[in-house]
């Protein structure tokens, strides 16, 4: 069910200097009586963005960073954006990449490699004439985050931390946030000083303003009832991406229920399908590595390392797993930035729950067990005897970096808080917006990926073997308008607050959302509306809309996609093909992990296919009760392309009979979805229908395989 909740608790800190360098800030007395027109509370990027806005606008700001370090995830690791279509991105946010690529484009900013060596696979520059680039070293983003401060003259106060101590026991507001009515007039913090302002923005990932000032929110999954939506709540059937390889046993000891679940297996999931709960999808560390040993610090064995803790790995590698479980992303300099990839890696799959109400102790203790999960993890696929040999090796190469983080053992603190607290304000964006059936009426900024969550729990599906629920990756659909109301709360609320980050948006929306070039863009907007109502003596929700989007667009903000359009694609519903059909998710699969749904028509919810790669190495073997002998067409589905394979070997094997035919995925099925490989005498029982992609000439696709007796054939 949807859950809207509000928590306060608090803890004292002490304040420590920054590991970097000092921003003037103003002392004393004279702090607390100063009234700023902004305040911002988070200095991730999105808050260092809202900064510069309001200084260009002629504002007075400043930034209170509970933290030690500015930029959040874009200087905390996550070096390669993700944002689906670079052309949605304009303003402040798309300056960002362009001093990247100007950072880049200076020979002696390449100290471990030469410049011309560097091969990103993701979002880097595709041709000398772009002028953006989009991936890098966290230690360049914190470099242009700090000349950025440094140029507009922005003071930050680090360690500043909301008094987060409830006013009463049962009460949604805070200690930290003072209101005359429904005017947020000042932030105070563990250290009992106060920050006074006209407009405040809440930038954080957690939400901690917004919530104690007493605004709704909401945390985890709303039921796809709530906005008539079809990918939020659990998503069991959704979940084919990033699974465990085969049947993977969960109990203790395999076979035996009695034994007790192993670690992280949740015993009373998953839940009903398209059901609102609590859940909040995995976070992780995106880890910035090295290669060079110069700069290369081991992984090291933490404390509190238990190998029990990774038998989900290791019996996944030994159910014939052969692929090494990361996203792995080359970074300028031999870096890399790593994520999450396949069944079991670096995601801490059902721990990030209790984390967006958690006090500061609370969440220091969760960053610190997912750190402990994760560098455990690391130091296992290095070292552990039950990881294969090659991969072993292949991971030891690697290191933390010695020149990217504060931490002696090259980690960083800032976790990937990929969801906490989603405001419930004035508009809310959900699935109908990403998909453009529905348009917000006032647009402020674009988002352009796709609607992606990771998984949220483990659980024991019906056959007894151990399942990751959560995952949804749908996209296909153009960049979308993200609405001005979904960045303020309702004015009974509050009327003197924006939010950027914790913006109102339904759980599978925000997943499209969440990017951090997104994040920029919503904050240059943030602060533009919150400078706009304090020169204008309004509220947030009563700004003119119209002077709003000529100040964006003065600022090259982009509003409406004008590009090629695209909608999601729509699969066929299996229920409604005649004859024995099965689906790609119920093969039997070596191989073929990489799974999309940009060409159709497709059956389902998208198709596998081999990458093109690994060629000899992947299979894909489909097993179907034939209820009587006799001549079965066999048929297959698959999305034809010029970069398909034309050569194909399936197999077709019934009883004593077997039959190779070599099938041309560049060429359309002769019916809607499917093509014949032929007549085929089958004998009741199974009859099994296998691909592989040895010797083949492109793509191959996996989709369904459908037999239907020859005078069932239309």
């Amino acid at each position: 069910m949807l859950t809207i909740r509000r928590d306060g608790s608090s803890m004292p800190i002490i304040l420590l200097a920054p590991l970097f360098f000092f921003y003037p800030t103003v002392k004393g007395s004279e702090q607390d009586q100063r009234i700023y027109d902004v305040v911002v509370y988070g200095g991730t990027s999105a808050g260092i963005v809202a900064a510069v806005q309001v200084k260009r606008m002629g504002g007075s700001v400043i930034v209170l960073e509970p933290g030690k370090r500015i930029g959040g995830l874009t200087t905390g690791g996550l070096g390669q954006t993700d944002i689906g279509n670079k052309s949605a991105i304009g303003g402040i946010s798309r300056e960002f990449y362009q001093r990247v690529r100007k950072h880049y484009d200076v020979p002696t900013n390449w100290q471990w490699e030469r410049p011309e060596s560097y091969r990103s696979g993701g979002q880097s520059r595709t041709s000398v004439d772009e002028d953006t680039m989009w991936t890098f070293e966290p230690s360049t983003a914190l470099k242009i985050m700090r000349a950025l401060v440094a140029e507009h003259d922005i003071v930050v106060v680090y360690q500043a931390r909301l008094d987060r101590t409830r006013l009463k026991p049962n009460s949604p507001r805070v200690r930290g946030v003072l209101m005359d009515k429904t005017r947020i007039t000042a932030i105070v913090t563990t250290d009992q000083k106060h920050y006074r302002g006209r407009c405040f923005i809440d930038a954080t990932y957690e939400g901690d303003l917004l919530a104690g000032a007493g605004v709704s929110y909401t945390v985890g999954r709303e039921a796809n009832s709530l906005y008539d939506e079809t990918l939020n709540g659990v998503q069991t059937r959704r979940s084919i991406h990033h699974q465990f390889h085969a049947s993977v046993d969960p109990y203790v000891v395999p076979g035996n229920p009695d034994s007790g679940l192993l670690a992280g297996i949740a015993a009373d999931g998953p839940g009903v399908e398209g059901d609102g709960d609590h859940r909040v999808q995995a976070f992780c560390f995106r880890m910035c590595l090295t290669d060079q040993p110069e700069n290369r610090l081991d992984f090291i064995k933490p404390n509190a390392y238990d190998p029990a803790q990774y038998e989900l790995l290791f019996r996944n590698f030994e159910s014939g797993a052969k692929v090494l479980p990361w996203s792995f992303s080359l970074m300028p300099n031999r870096k890399t930035d790593i994520n999450n990839n396949r069944g079991f890696s670096t995601d801490y799959i059902g721990q990030s729950y209790l984390y967006p109400e958690a006090s500061y102790a609370e969440r220091e203790s969760i960053v610190r067990q997912h750190r402990d999960y994760q560098q455990g993890l690391m130091w296992t696929l290095a070292n552990h005897p039950r990881v294969p040999e090659s991969m072993r090796q292949q991971v030891s190469q690697w290191g933390p970096c010695r020149d990217e983080f504060e931490r002696s053992d090259g980690w960083q603190h800032q976790l990937y808080i990929r969801e906490a607290r989603r405001m419930v304000g004035n508009y809310v964006m959900t699935q109908n917006n990403c998909q453009g059936k529905t348009t917000a009426p006032h647009p402020i900024g674009l988002a352009a990926y796709t609607m992606d969550s990771h998984h949220v729990q483990r659980h024991v599906d019906k056959n007894g073997n151990v399942r990751n629920e959560g995952d949804v990756q749908v996209g296909g659909f153009s960049p979308f308008p993200i609405d001005y109301g979904s960045l303020i709360p309702n004015a009974k609320e509050c009327t003197n607050l924006l939010v950027p980050v914790c913006l109102s948006a339904s759980h599978i929306a925000f997943g499209s959302i969440r990017m951090e070039p997104v994040f920029m863009a919503l904050a240059q907007t943030a602060a533009t509306a919150a400078v706009q109502s304090v020169k204008a003596g309004t509220s947030v929700q009563d700004i003119s809309f119209d002077s709003l989007r000529e100040r964006l667009l003065a600022d090259e903000q982009i509003l409406i996609w004008t590009g090629p359009k695209r909608v999601s694609l729509n699969g066929i519903d299996i229920k409604t093909i005649t004859g024995i059909v099965a689906d790609d998710n119920a093969a039997k699969l070596d191989g073929f992990d990489s799974i999309s749904a940009s060409v159709g028509p497709f059956v389902g919810i998208g198709y596998r296919h081999d990458s093109d790669a690994g060629k000899g190495l992947q299979s894909a073997r489909f097993e179907l009760q034939v209820p009587a002998s006799g001549p079965y067409d066999v048929q297959i589905s698959w999305t034809a392309h010029p970069n398909r394979a034309t050569n194909v070997p399936i197999t077709v094997k019934s009883a004593d009979q077997r039959k190779t035919v070599l099938l041309n995925q560049q060429k359309k099925p002769q019916m809607t979805g499917f093509g014949s490989l032929g007549t085929f005498q089958l004998s009741k029982g199974i009859a099994t229908v296998e691909f592989t992609n040895a010797d083949t000439d492109g793509y191959v696709i996996i989709d369904s395989v459908r037999l239907l007796r020859q005078t069932d054939t239309p």
